[in-house]
């Protein structure tokens, strides 16, 4: 017998500020923030589509909110689908002073190929918009 897994419900990342992450992951990639309480206190996430980014702080111990072995912050590389145009994508990070780290670009995700364009978040985690062409 094998399991299958059907998505990601959510993601955490570890964090140097919260609030200032919250806020970027809603201005810059139009997400929606979500506090709520855990066992062990108030949190913070940001939402889009079925998915959330719960917001870790780096400084909380693992007894408080279990995570990885070597919990670090700006070293993750995460992918986001859109069904905007890249150059709108673009254009928004440039309205917001986001650089662009590169793009647009030809790469392949997990439904082929698609072209990405990226940026980073405020904690140096490597951000990347994708679209994949219209059908």
């Amino acid at each position: 017998m094998s399991i299958v897994i059907d998505r990601f419900d959510h993601i955490v990342l570890n964090v140097k500020d919260v609030e200032t992450s919250a806020a970027w992951y809603e201005s810059v990639l139009g997400m929606q923030r979500e506090d709520f309480e855990s066992r062990t206190g108030k949190r913070v996430s940001v939402r889009f589509g079925q998915q959330k980014i719960n917001l870790r702080p780096i400084d909380t111990d693992t007894v408080a909110w279990f995570t990885g072995v070597h919990p670090t912050t700006g070293s993750d590389d995460l992918c986001f689908i859109t069904h905007n145009t890249l150059e709108s994508v673009i254009a928004h990070w440039i309205a917001h002073h986001v650089p662009i780290e590169a793009g647009p670009a030809a790469r392949t995700g997990a439904l082929g190929p698609m072209t990405s364009v990226y940026c980073r978040d405020p904690d140096g985690n490597l951000i990347e918009v994708a679209a994949y062409p219209a059908h």
